[in-house]
């Protein structure tokens, strides 16, 4: 008993004289943790006005090339036109758009968080349109298969896939296809988001599988592949 109460004393005393040295080394600790932080290169937040340095999306400026047409209307409305075609798109209510100098800019009128994501999404889908109508986008599909192949026929891309019946896509207005030794697609068109939706489509009628590797994939696409069972 009495070595038990002593035992207490002891703890007692370690206690009081642990915690003013725990209190002021946590404090220092909090303080250096402060000083790096203020010393850092913010990444988010009000603080990136203040440097001039630092890159946004929606801060660069969409270069406009010969031939091609910007018009921003009042209510947001964006209309492009060049050779390869015309596109239009409304800006979101919190986004604005100029042209001047043969650029348009995109600013934001708040400083909300969907209006920051909306900045950057706005002047890349900008870039995009008049990328589109200047050079136009193409996206390539490859046919692996024993007597897979396409073929273009009229307003219908006709794929043999290995089902008992051929299937027929049909082709967007503004998207041309092209077929070469039957087995490698060619998707071209304006507008990327339909160029991507088109090729997408088109590869999910049999997609490539991982064993001998048939079916429909992008150009340069890397197919893992996976040993099958063998007999003993």
């Amino acid at each position: 008993m009495l070595a038990r109460t002593k035992f207490r004393e002891c703890l007692a005393e370690w206690v009081w004289r642990s915690f003013p040295l725990r209190e002021v080394l946590c404090r220092g600790a909090k303080q250096e943790s402060k000083n790096s932080v203020a010393n850092c290169w913010p990444t988010s937040g009000d603080d990136l006005t203040n440097h001039e340095l630092m890159s946004r999306i929606g801060n660069k400026a969409v270069e406009i090339p010969d031939k091609v047409k910007v018009n921003v209307g009042d209510g947001g409305q964006v209309s492009v036109e060049g050779p390869k075609g015309k596109l239009q798109w409304t800006l979101p209510r919190e986004i604005r758009a100029s042209v001047q100098d043969n650029r348009v800019s995109v600013v934001r009128e708040a400083e909300t968080r969907s209006a920051k994501a909306l900045h950057g999404l706005s002047r890349s889908l900008v870039h995009n349109m008049v990328r589109g109508v200047s050079e136009g986008f193409t996206k390539q599909l490859e046919i692996e298969g024993v007597g897979f192949r396409a073929a273009v026929q009229g307003s219908n891309l006709n794929l043999s896939l290995g089902f008992s019946h051929p299937l027929a896509f049909p082709i967007p207005k503004d998207i041309k296809i092209t077929v070469a030794d039957n087995t490698k697609i060619t998707i071209q068109g304006v507008d990327k988001k339909l160029v991507g939706q088109v090729a997408a489509d088109i590869r999910s009628f049999y997609p490539p599988e991982p064993y001998k590797g048939k079916g429909v994939r992008y150009a340069g696409e890397q197919i893992r592949r996976k040993v099958g069972k063998t007999v003993q």
